[in-house]
């Protein structure tokens, strides 16, 4: 009975271990969306095992009531779907900065990540995703933002 659980879990782990798709080591490019204005964000990615990654994305706004930027960091643990897809979940944290005609200040927020992905053959990553961000300053917001975006990154 030890000898068939033994070789029923190398057979397992080894189907597990072909099927599993390695995510890029890095990635870097645009993700664009919009929460609570914020049109557009530069996003870097960094694995840091087969399997989860850290995301750093730095975003602005521009316009005739408020001009902001964010930094936000998230950890993400990334599954494989089919083929060359995978869908992720991650969650994190996040500091900006604003200027509005009522004033300026700082702000903080955290955040969490869900989102499926198409890891083609060559260099590119497509992304889709939705951000909910819970930020912490009344001039600024103190609600519960709601961001879907699109992700298009260069991955080296």
């Amino acid at each position: 009975m030890k000898k068939i659980l033994s070789t029923l879990t190398v057979i397992t782990m080894t189907i597990a271990a072909a099927n599993a798709q390695a995510i890029s080591k890095n990635a870097i490019g645009l993700r664009l969306g919009d929460n609570d204005g914020f049109g557009g964000e530069v996003s870097y990615q960094r694995a840091v095992s087969d399997n989860n990654r850290l995301e750093f994305d730095l975003g602005w706004r521009d316009s005739k009531n408020v001009d902001a930027f964010k930094l936000v960091g998230l950890y993400q643990w990334v599954m494989p779907i089919e083929g060359l897809f995978n869908w992720y979940v991650g969650a994190g944290a996040g500091l900006g900065s604003f200027d509005s005609p009522g004033g300026d200040g700082t702000f903080a927020l955290v955040a969490g990540d869900i989102g499926i992905e198409c890891n083609f053959d060559f260099p590119l990553l497509l992304s889709l995703d939705i951000r909910p961000e819970l930020g912490f300053n009344d001039n600024y917001s103190d609600d519960l933002d709601l961001d879907i975006a699109l992700g298009v990154r260069y991955q080296f």
